[in-house]
């Protein structure tokens, strides 16, 4: 083989690599990867706060039909550590406020 094949092969490689990758966005930024079937309203699950407790552990609080659930993941598994939590009015009340208010910021920056 010459060099010329060598660099055609290598060209090709990366071409393929590059159409492999594009792909592969593709379908990530349309959701078409797994879960295609549900459109991104209708879908009941949702990570609200992940929280690395250490570099092997993390916590993460998941809401589930406006039911949060806490579960530690760890390296040996993962660990459910309380369930049926109720979201907080709080924290209801001021992301609505937020919501509200930055909707009023991007209208007034238009």
């Amino acid at each position: 083989m010459t060099t010329y094949d060598y660099l055609r092969f290598g060209a090709a490689f990366i071409f393929v690599l590059s159409l492999m990758g594009g792909l592969s966005y593709v379908l990530r930024r349309f959701n078409l990867g797994q879960g295609a079937i549900l459109s991104p309203t209708d879908k009941r699950l949702k990570i609200v706060e992940i929280l690395p407790l250490d570099g092997r552990r993390k916590a993460l609080l998941i809401k589930r039909d406006n039911t949060e659930h806490l579960v530690i993941l760890g390296a040996s598994g993962e660990t459910v550590v309380e369930t049926n939590i109720k979201a907080p009015a709080k924290a209801a009340k001021k992301t609505a406020s937020k919501k509200k208010e930055k909707n009023t910021d991007d209208k007034t920056n238009i």
